[in-house]
């Protein structure tokens, strides 16, 4: 492991995406959520979102369940990958959040 900007070489671009990071935060915070309540909180349109998670559920990142029930429901989690993952970007941007605010230029 190197220095903490060189960490982000290790980003995972997947996750990193702005609509895709609110989508596994909020993830992260819950053990699943349905598609409504993702919709609300991050604000994305339904084609948006879906288009997202399609992409998340490709990646390992996400599972998708659809009842079929009365009123048909869509329930999201992160898997355990996705959420080491996930828990794993968000300890890289902290450490360069961390380094940024503490770095102090070398004397040349």
């Amino acid at each position: 492991m190197g220095t903490p900007f060189e960490d982000m070489t290790e980003i995972d671009r997947l996750v990193h995406d702005p609509s895709r990071l609110a989508i596994t935060s909020a993830l992260s915070a819950c053990e699943s959520a349905d598609f409504l309540y993702l919709q609300r909180v991050t604000g994305l349109s339904k084609g948006n979102l879906s288009s997202h998670l399609a992409k998340l559920e490709k990646g390992g990142i996400v599972k998708i369940d659809k009842t079929a029930e009365r009123r048909p429901r869509t329930v999201v989690s992160l898997t355990e990958p996705g959420r080491t993952t996930v828990a794993e970007h968000w300890d890289r941007l902290i450490r360069l959040h961390e380094a940024a605010r503490t770095w102090v230029p070398s004397e040349a």
